[in-house]
């Protein structure tokens, strides 16, 4: 018969010790992997803004544009709801039917704005002045002749459908 000594008691509490961290460790990695699996991811949204000004109007149109709208998608990128946004001008001009003066595409994190990321809440951040704000914007939309507001999204090549 075998006397365990304190010394060899340590050393054989320490061995199953360590044993059962490294058998609990895969399984404590993995419940982590599947739980963080399990939480949806949300899709970017990508949102086309297009824009017909009247005839004339245009500089001024996008003046008022850029300094709310712009600063606004700029402040909304600061904090992480827009991830990105480009301003496209054509560089030719086509037909009545076919004109646009700018469109804007807009990629965001969600299609839901968090707290206190949505256009309005910037706005309201941004532009203490409200008065000045609301009566800037609605001489912008004086000045436009047609606008559409379209979500789009890439189309996969590779699809089966």
């Amino acid at each position: 018969m075998k006397l365990i000594t304190r010394t060899n008691a340590i050393t054989i509490l320490i061995s199953l010790f360590t044993l059962g961290a490294l058998t609990a460790q895969p399984t404590s990695a993995f419940s982590q992997q599947t739980a963080t699996a399990s939480v949806p991811v949300p899709r970017p949204v990508i949102e086309e803004w297009v824009y017909r000004t009247k005839y004339g109007y245009k500089d001024e149109w996008w003046a008022i544009f850029k300094k709310y709208q712009i600063a606004i998608l700029e402040r909304q990128k600061q904090l992480g709801y827009v991830k990105d946004f480009t301003v496209y001008a054509p560089s030719l001009h086509a037909g009545e039917e076919y004109r646009w003066d700018y469109r804007i595409i807009i990629v965001r994190t969600s299609f839901d704005a968090p707290p206190g990321q949505s256009e309005g809440e910037v706005a309201k951040q941004l532009f203490p002045d409200q008065a000045k704000f609301k009566s800037q914007e609605n001489r912008r939309w004086e000045l436009t002749t047609n606008h559409w507001d379209l979500p789009i999204h890439v189309v996969d090549l590779d699809a089966t459908k």
